[in-house]
């Protein structure tokens, strides 16, 4: 199975990301989603991001320019008609992904393998919307995609082994490092992250601490880069509180229950640094 030429579904910050580590790793790149605007912008960053790297001299102007020639946009998933591999970067929603594969299927070539950068959904459902289930599979990279060297691969029920196997190349060939993950709700990032995450939002609704404290405790104590709920504004507070709710309805499990100030921030509009408030103000 060789892979050449690359689609990625979806041009926010997950997707350009994607699209960028694609084309740096010499593939052909289309970036698609619904408007001009947004492949646009989505170019826009990956150009930025380019630029620093070359005023960093991690490239050259010439390697920069030879990037961006492999990239092009598209606003049409029928452009998927002549690519090796869908890597489907949408919104965190099972309705939206099993929409865009059931389309990708009839479009894509039968020898096409269709991937989901979902960080939570169970990639053996979303396999079950096409007639090729066998070529499914689960490419969660981590954010920010150029910086971050892990990618989880997800195999579904029915994923083929010469499919992980070129998903396993693939990623390497991006220098990023894989690690195959069985399909269970959250894999094993967002198992173990978004539980730490909702315990520190409890503590915070609990009035054990501050939200400086929390983060400066697992700042300080726990020696991570970034406190919790400094990660889930960066995150956002909706998807955080999805992941919780696809965790929580997974496994039926009550320690998955999202805490209730989530939800009222969410309710609130304070979804974190993207609307510019969540539990900092930016």
């Amino acid at each position: 199975m060789k892979i050449e030429k690359v689609m990625v579904v979806g041009a926010g910050q997950m997707g350009s990301g994607i699209a960028q580590v694609c084309a740096q790793g010499g593939y052909q790149v289309i970036l698609n989603d619904l408007k001009p605007e947004f492949t646009e912008r989505g170019l826009g960053v990956i150009n930025k991001n380019l630029s620093r790297q070359v005023e960093k001299g991690r490239l050259t102007d010439s390697e920069k320019q030879g990037i961006l020639a492999r990239l092009t946009t598209s606003t049409d998933l029928n452009d998927a008609g002549a690519v090796d591999l869908v890597i489907e970067a949408a919104v965190e929603n099972m309705e939206m992904k099993t929409s865009i594969f059931s389309k990708l299927d009839k479009i894509a070539p039968s020898y096409a393998i269709l991937a989901s950068n979902t960080s939570s959904l169970p990639i053996t459902e979303i396999a079950a919307v096409t007639k090729r289930p066998d070529k499914v599979i689960g490419m969660h990279f981590m954010n920010p995609v150029p910086v971050m060297k892990l990618v989880e691969i997800i195999r579904g029920l029915a994923t083929a082994d010469e499919v992980y196997q070129a998903i396993e190349e693939m990623t390497k060939s991006l220098e990023k490092v894989p690690v195959e993950v069985n399909d269970f709700p959250g894999f094993v990032s967002n198992r173990i992250l978004m539980p730490m995450i909702n315990e520190a939002i409890y503590t915070l609704y609990e009035g054990v601490a501050s939200v400086e404290a929390i983060d400066e405790v697992m700042k300080l104590g726990m020696n991570h880069p970034m406190g919790p709920l400094t990660l889930a504004d960066f995150i956002g507070l909706d998807t955080c509180l999805y992941i919780m709710e696809t965790l929580h309805e997974g496994f039926g499990d009550d320690k998955y229950r999202p805490c209730p100030l989530l939800r009222k921030y969410v309710k609130a509009g304070w979804l974190g640094k993207k609307s510019g408030r969540g539990f900092y103000a930016y």
